[in-house]
């Protein structure tokens, strides 16, 4: 894992918080919701109001996001996150040139409601496809 933060040294209106970390393997799940926690504690002490209840949103989001590269992509992953203005974008890069694809509403399914949810919490979600891969980008507003 390696993380390599990008912020000033004060929060403002216009200013940015950045942060990104990349993970080879397996299970990265629960580290890479820790380092979103942690970015957000940042946010805070710099003077952001991060809602208790859009704080849990966006960690769901990143688990979200992070487990569907980690099941459908071979290789590495890469998270990272940028806060401006209260909207926070999680971006997450994988191997795979496959858009993800929501699945058609089915209350009986069990499992695979993943990009639902990330659908249902954010303002916008998109994908970029790459030579290398994908990059799927949540924006979702934290305050």
């Amino acid at each position: 894992m390696q993380e390599m933060p990008q912020d000033g040294s004060t929060m403002s209106r216009r200013a940015r918080l950045g942060a990104a970390v990349s993970y080879e393997g397996p299970p990265v799940i629960g580290e890479a919701r820790s380092f979103a926690g942690r970015f957000l504690d940042r946010a805070v002490v710099r003077g952001v109001a991060v809602a208790g209840v859009k704080r849990g949103d966006a960690l769901l989001v990143v688990s979200e996001l992070v487990t569907n590269a980690v099941r459908h992509a071979p290789g590495p992953c890469t998270l990272a996150l940028d806060l401006r203005d209260g909207l926070l974008e999680i971006a997450v890069s994988d191997t795979s040139g496959r858009s993800p694809l929501p699945q058609p509403f089915e209350p009986q399914r069990v499992g695979q409601h993943g990009l639902e949810i990330v659908l249902a919490l954010c303002v916008r979600v998109g994908t970029e496809i790459t030579d290398r891969g994908k990059t799927v980008r949540a924006h979702i507003m934290i305050v």
